[in-house]
């Protein structure tokens, strides 16, 4: 009997069955590691080009991820961009967690009783235990290394984070956000997080593009570390008595 995922036939119970649960490991690793090509994705998963493909084309046409070219950071080389492959607002949106509906409804009664700044005083509240937990880690690190250790830090709490050079400083990317559903309708939740980077780093950080707006990865420009000025040396200066000495 010839097996109806390779013929075309229409799939068994089994293989269909089968099928789904891989396609949803396809989709739950862009969505874990932010955009990524079909010759990642069947390296990361462990299968072969031509089944990333298909499970991405099924994909594709149910409006759960969409195609486009890869963002590239600095000096582009020869060739076409490569093709990523990210979470549509569908997608990202069949996986949100039923709590994040309970915590929408809280925010929004926030907001009614108290206005934006109450919104924005919960998010502070909100990340100040992380910032507690993190600042030792960041503390630790040497100065080159602040950002990721940052990274390693959200990582550990879902956020798949990295950090890549960029001009005049690092990039921080975070590929995933466990709150982007909630964060999508208040983005306080964004701008606490990024005042946190920036005193964990000590520098003034600027955020260029959340998944909460659309963007495939959460991306912070963290400006380059600037050294304390040195003292210049040279001849002691002269005071106003050896001054006089000397003109005599």
């Amino acid at each position: 009997m010839k097996n109806p995922a390779t013929t075309g036939a229409a799939p068994t119970g089994a293989v269909a069955a089968r099928d789904e649960s891989t396609r949803d490991r396809v989709a739950r690793s862009i969505q874990t590691n932010g955009p990524s090509s079909a010759a990642v994705l069947a390296e990361r998963l462990e299968l072969t080009p031509a089944a990333v493909r298909r499970h991405l084309d099924h994909l594709l046409e149910d409006g759960l991820v969409e195609s486009r070219e890869e963002r590239v950071y600095g000096p582009r080389g020869r060739g076409r961009p490569a093709k990523v492959f990210v979470l549509t607002d569908t997608g990202r949106h069949a996986f949100h967690q039923a709590y994040d509906d309970l915590a929408a409804t809280a925010l929004k009664f926030i907001a009614e009783s108290g206005g934006d700044e109450a919104v924005a005083e919960f998010a502070r509240g909100r990340v100040a235990e992380v910032e507690q937990r993190y600042r030792e880690l960041v503390d630790a690190a040497p100065d080159s290394d602040k950002a990721e250790a940052l990274a390693r830090a959200l990582t550990t709490d879902g956020y798949a984070a990295s950090t890549a050079k960029a001009a005049h400083g690092e990039q921080l990317c975070q590929h995933h956000c466990p709150v982007a559903h909630v964060a999508e309708q208040f983005p306080q939740l964004c701008e606490a997080e990024t005042e946190v980077f920036s005193r964990l780093l000590g520098r003034h950080v600027q955020r260029l593009a959340t998944i909460a707006h659309g963007d495939g990865v959460c991306t912070t420009h963290i400006p380059g570390h600037v050294p304390a000025p040195q003292a210049v040396s040279g001849p002691a200066p002269v005071t106003d008595g050896e001054s006089a000495r000397t003109a005599r």
